[in-house]
């Protein structure tokens, strides 16, 4: 069905002018943003019942999910249990998880843990049985782990292999989606832009995004560059719900020398006796928190920013010589390849690490099956915030996730088509203010980047927060509704968008709960803020965006 030409004329609500009429067009039934664990799954998902286009910003294989180390947080073990399980993530999302998002997702994990097995994914094991670790904020081992420190590729191998199975699945790599395509507030798809082929309509009948978080917003990310919360910006735009964006998890370990991007250093290496000292050697975690290294993320990263604080060093150390060459060459290949380019070895020299920005806690509000607000946009996964996490994630609890509402999301999806119908809108749009090309993306960029670790990073306080807020606006002025060429551009104008909105919410909520720790607010808040926090465009909070 063709529905009229109808040109939109909202300011910034698309980042490239277009008409449809003059653009090539591509259909499918359902189209999946992003090539992740999430994303795979639905898409595994939907085939059964329908025709599936993957579109993925590089290749399939460069996601936050690939380079996942620590493991799958799943209760196989016959001395764990689901009651555990879920009073541990309760504890860690200090009082705003879905209970029931908790308990649905950690119980269906189970089964989908398994059916990866069944699918090819090898889980390390001796002996026939599989390997625990324990990590931040558990209460017993229960990480499944894979290739050592290796976990994220061998799901998204196992995955992608599953996938080619499929003829309905079809993966178009190298392809930035630019925007969802919406009117009277149906999605009917998403402008993309191809490497080779430039931009292009894809008209679905059902839209599920799965991009990602924001770690590249922070000048201090372990996220891959291609993480710069598009997802989260284009349903912003489109007038999508957010919901509890001001949570950050910045994980506690990252890589710290000159050259050296902020690698991971996982939380499983804390979980299989690594320690935390400074650079005379002394350890300090036990005099943070009981469970010392093995404290929640939050705690642990907090506590690593006062010794710096305390000592004028840029950094701690993490100790593993006590495990043995053996154990770690088995264990920890990726980081013992990793750490040797810096001639650190890691069975005889400290590691130098610092906190760095992780994982995106909230994003687009949905239910557990993956909605959202606007009909036929679903999301899950990363981009996605069911309110299974709360206020911080709890380590291994993100792959998890992943696998169960990647299912839910992609059955959800395929139950909607019989509601929806093949559409194809002829619809232009024009941005207004002309193209930007004095404008030296890359430097702005950096600014962002360091300004956001500065001012909206592990520690907050309302003065920074002000002074981000004010120099956002500014730079807003003239980036956000101007026209760039290509996806550097519009990398740009995703993350300044998102940033506005993190700041917006981190000045709101004047209280400290999981991973948003203000200093000049540094108690819980329960009788003004045991709250999830949400907006959408529409309600014009945020300025400048």
């Amino acid at each position: 069905m063709i529905q009229a030409v109808k040109k939109q004329t909202e300011p910034g609500r698309y980042l490239t002018s277009f008409d449809t009429t003059s653009l090539p067009h591509i259909f499918t039934d359902v189209l999946v943003l992003g090539s992740g664990v999430a994303g795979l799954r639905a898409a595994i998902e939907a085939a059964d019942h329908a025709e599936v286009m993957v579109v993925t910003k590089q290749l399939a294989r460069e996601s936050c999910s690939a380079n996942a180390q620590g493991g799958v947080a799943v209760v196989l073990d016959s001395n764990d249990s689901i009651e555990a399980h879920v009073k541990d993530t309760l504890e860690v999302g200090c009082g705003l998880c879905d209970e029931n998002a908790v308990r649905t997702i950690i119980s269906e994990g189970i089964e989908r843990v398994n059916e990866l097995m069944t699918w090819g994914a090898k889980f390390d094991a001796r002996d026939g049985k599989l390997l625990y670790t324990r990590e931040g904020g558990h209460s017993r081992p229960r990480i499944v782990h894979a290739r050592g420190d290796a976990t994220g590729a061998e799901l998204v191998d196992t995955l992608i292999a599953e996938a080619q199975v499929h003829n309905r699945i079809h993966i178009l790599e190298q392809t930035y989606a630019v925007d969802l395509l919406t009117r009277d507030g149906v999605c009917h798809g998403a402008i993309v832009h191809n490497a080779t082929k430039g931009r292009m309509m894809v008209w679905s009948r059902q839209t599920i995004l799965a991009t990602g978080g924001a770690g590249q917003l922070f000048r201090e990310t372990t996220n891959p560059s291609v993480i710069t919360g598009d997802g989260i910006s284009m349903a912003y735009r489109a007038g999508a719900i957010l919901m509890d964006l001001e949570f950050i998890q910045f994980h506690p370990t990252t890589l710290y020398i000159a050259g050296a991007s902020r690698a991971l250093i996982s939380e499983a290496v804390r979980g299989e006796g690594g320690i935390l000292l400074t650079k005379d050697g002394t350890r300090f975690m036990p005099n943070y928190h009981p469970d010392a290294e093995l404290a929640p993320r939050d705690v642990v990263s907090r506590s690593i920013i006062e010794e710096m604080k305390r000592t004028g060093e840029t950094n701690v150390y993490l100790d593993l010589t006590h495990l043995g060459r053996e154990v770690l060459e088995q264990r920890f290949p990726r980081i013992k390849a990793l750490c040797d380019e810096f001639d650190i070895d890691i069975a005889r020299d400290r590691i130098p690490v610092r906190p760095s920005a992780h994982y995106t806690v909230g994003g687009v509000k949905t239910d557990l099956d993956g909605h959202t607000n606007i009909d036929a946009l679903f999301a899950c996964g990363e981009v996605a915030c069911t309110g299974f996490h709360g206020a911080n994630r709890l380590g291994s609890n993100s792959l998890l996730e992943a696998l169960v509402t990647g299912k839910r999301t992609g059955a959800a999806a395929v139950g909607s088509l019989r509601k929806s119908s093949k559409t194809v809108l002829s619809m232009s749009y024009s941005v207004e203010k002309g193209r930007a090309s004095a404008i030296d993306i890359p430097d702005l960029e950096m600014a962002l980047r360091s300004l956001m670790w500065r001012h909206v990073g592990v520690e907050r306080q309302e003065l920074g927060l002000v002074t981000a807020d004010e120099r956002t606006d500014l730079w807003s002025k003239y980036v956000i509704e101007r026209e760039f060429e290509g996806p550097v551009g519009w990398d740009l104008q995703n993350m300044l968008t998102l940033a506005k909105v993190i700041i917006h919410l981190a000045k709101q909520r004047t209280e400290s709960r999981g991973c948003h720790f203000r200093s000049d607010f540094p108690n819980r808040d329960d009788v003004n803020w045991k709250r999830h926090s949400t907006l959408n465009r529409s309600s014009g909070e945020v300025k400048g965006v």
